[in-house]
């Protein structure tokens, strides 16, 4: 056990405001005509959004979005690179708009583009070539159904382009605007892949996927350039997601991208544009020129020859991988963010034509990566003998062995852990914590076997995949039996508290962020819109909530009714606005486990929806966990003299807080 007499040893102590206060920069893009960048920068206490010349400094940029309440996420430029287009929710209840602002005069109030009633929302936009100026928005005026509008930047005028009338329908359109292709979801789960005729409307079958191997729809799906095929993510008569190309005209299939032993890494269809995509796409031509795919660290698979220079020159700028990626029109200038677990989101500017580079921008110029610990993949077997991926943070500077250890487990369940930076996983490892991230079955990326080993599996062999992890890691001598935690956002706090309940002698400590504790209510508290799309995940792989034999079973594997087994120390952590796991899903436990006197400390945030966002909740939020994590597990703290030790862990004891707020008052 490392103490305070060879603190030296230990990387200094980073600060919680360090690591989850806003990036000084990041999300950045430059215009079309490769004129200016546009990147996110703390203003008014928010992430705003600001734009200099492709030559200049920060301290020539100008702020030209001015929001103050909550932080900017997605943004982008009009095609003409008149306008930059951001979307923008109330305090996290999901209910985006898209919004447009003026560069030459940023001092002018943003312009809602969408106007939508309570309960519509934006999900999405993109430019239509066919109508310059235009952006295709896709929103549900109509509550239950998704319709795609066409919208003038410049005046806001707003025109139907295509009505939704089978809402388990997807329509993709061309280049044109004209419908091309459709995905639909039979009576049985099946997900059919059709050609649109786009004079009459007939739908031309071309092939059908098995539905339960795509919980989240197929990802992804996009028309060619030239209209003539469509690009999707496959398993055909493989373990492993590809991408195919499906000819309209023939049916034919052709593997544009495979990876024997690994799939295509989806996880970037959850947040477009932040996260990093799945296949990349030229800004010149619109065509597909790579491909991610899953592996210890993300695998880059070039698929075009021109882009084959382009990324050699990019690839030996880091040691890390590829992430985001934009140009301008002409392909000139490359704008390449790289993924890295010790040196987060570094963008550098790659000028093609000179050959020349430089950085950009550093996201956080205050961290050093020799104070951060590296992230490793590692593997071993389920107790059914269902091979798993994880991803092991060990603390710098401590011996690796008889660790407090955290299990850190993912949302979805329909996603992965992946090789990167991640804020949490530093915070747990700076205290002195191993960080163990388990792609238990159920998640993405691993191949169709392991992604349908889940159904009906929820807090069954999903939960056992996560205690055969930390069986795994005490076994290898990293971790302490005696002091380990559970924690996890989403799907990753019911774990949480399954783990708590059916695992209590394996968890000294939870924490629940944003967590479900009801499965039938979850589902039945879901926007009608959603119902459509939960034939292949929550219906496919938990239950019908209409059935009631369903609503028994998931009852029985709902932490509510297992909530007199739970004894571990807990803390849960919940966005008032929450429109994906409402309020009640943590009330209904935190209350009765007070009431039983089981310690438990409650976050409520009024102004967050599902997951924290503003930076002050966020700082709030990670005190909290690492208080509560170094309370029961032990861990590293600031000494009498602020010197670094490792403590054992501190006897149990309640955190006072208020109680759960009456209804009325919330």
């Amino acid at each position: 056990m490392r103490t305070a007499s060879n603190h030296e040893l230990l990387p200094r102590l980073i600060d919680v405001e360090e690591l989850f206060s806003d990036p000084v920069f990041s999300n950045p893009s430059i215009s079309p005509d490769g004129t200016r960048i546009a990147y996110l920068a703390p203003a008014h206490g928010r992430r705003n959004v600001w734009v200099r010349g492709v030559e200049e400094e920060h301290v020539d940029a100008v702020c030209v979005t001015h929001d103050d309440r909550r932080g900017i996420t997605s943004y982008h430029w009009s095609e003409d690179s008149r306008w930059l287009l951001y979307s923008q929710d109330t305090d996290g209840n999901e209910d985006a708009h898209l919004y447009r602002v003026d560069p030459h005069a940023p001092d002018d109030p943003a312009v809602d583009l969408t106007p939508l009633p309570p309960g519509s929302r934006v999900f999405g936009a993109d430019p239509l070539p066919s109508h310059p100026g235009s952006m295709l928005v896709a929103m549900n005026k109509r509550p239950a159904a998704i319709d795609l509008f066409r919208i003038d930047v410049a005046t806001g005028e707003t025109t139907l382009h295509h009505e939704q009338t089978d809402p388990t329908e997807n329509v993709l359109l061309d280049q044109d605007g004209s419908p091309a292709f459709s995905t639909r979801i039979d009576a049985d789960g099946t997900i059919e892949l059709s050609a649109i005729d786009p004079r009459t409307g007939e739908r031309t079958h071309l092939r059908r996927l098995g539905g339960a191997e795509h919980p989240g729809g197929v990802q992804p799906q996009l028309v060619t350039p030239d209209g003539t095929g469509l690009l999707v993510g496959a398993y055909g008569d493989s373990d492993d997601l590809r991408l195919i190309r499906i000819d309209r005209d023939t049916g034919e299939e052709e593997v544009v991208a495979a990876v024997e032993g690994s799939s295509l890494d989806i996880l970037g269809t959850m947040a477009p544009g932040v996260l990093p995509p799945v296949v990349f796409t030229s800004r010149r031509t619109g065509a597909v020129i790579a491909a991610r795919f899953i592996g210890d660290r993300p695998r880059i698979e070039v698929l075009d020859d021109g882009f084959a220079e382009v990324y050699a020159a990019l690839s030996s700028l880091s040691d890390g991988v590829l992430g985001t990626l934009h140009s301008d029109s002409s392909e000139r200038i490359w704008l390449a963010t790289f993924v890295h677990d010790r040196d987060p989101a570094i963008t550098w500017l790659y000028d093609h034509s000179t050959g020349e580079s430089r950085v950009l921008l550093r996201p956080y110029p205050h961290l050093d990566p020799a104070d951060l610990a590296p992230m490793e993949g590692v593997a071993f077997a389920a107790r059914d003998g269902l091979p798993l991926h994880a991803f092991l943070t060990l603390p710098v500077g401590v011996e690796p062995a008889g660790l407090p250890l955290v299990l850190l487990v993912h949302g979805g369940p329909w996603m992965h852990d992946t090789w990167g930076y991640n804020p949490q996983v530093q915070l747990l490892a700076n205290r002195g914590h191993a960080v163990l991230q388990v792609n238990f079955r159920g998640s993405t990326g691993y191949g169709r076997r392991h992604t349908t080993a889940a159904i009906k599996e929820f807090a069954r062999a999903m939960h056992t995949d996560l205690v055969d992890a930390v069986d795994w890691a005490v076994a290898q001598g990293y971790a302490d039996p005696r002091r380990v935690g559970i924690m996890g956002g989403s799907y990753g706090g019911y774990a949480a508290l399954v783990g708590a309940a059916l695992a209590p002698d394996r968890f000294a400590a939870a924490v629940d962020y944003v967590g479900v504790s009801d499965l039938a209510n979850f589902m039945q508290s879901l926007p009608p819109f959603t119902r459509p799309y939960m034939a292949n995940s929550w219906y496919r792989y938990v239950g019908d909530p209409e059935v009631p034999a369903d609503v028994e079973d998931m009852r029985s594997r709902s932490p509510i009714s297992m909530i007199d087994r739970i004894r571990t120390p807990l803390l849960v952590a919940q966005g008032a606005n929450d429109a994906r796991v409402v309020q009640a899903e943590s009330d209904n436990i935190v209350t009765p486990l007070r009431e039983r006197g089981v310690p438990v400390e409650y976050i409520l945030a009024a102004d967050e929806g599902h997951g924290f966002d503003n930076p002050a909740n966020q700082i709030l939020l990670h005190r909290a966990i690492e208080h509560h994590l170094v309370e029961h597990l032990g861990g590293r703290r600031a000494g009498p003299g602020n010197e670094a030790t490792l403590d054992a862990a501190l006897p149990p004891s309640v955190w006072v807080t208020s109680p759960v707020p009456p209804a009325g008052e919330r």
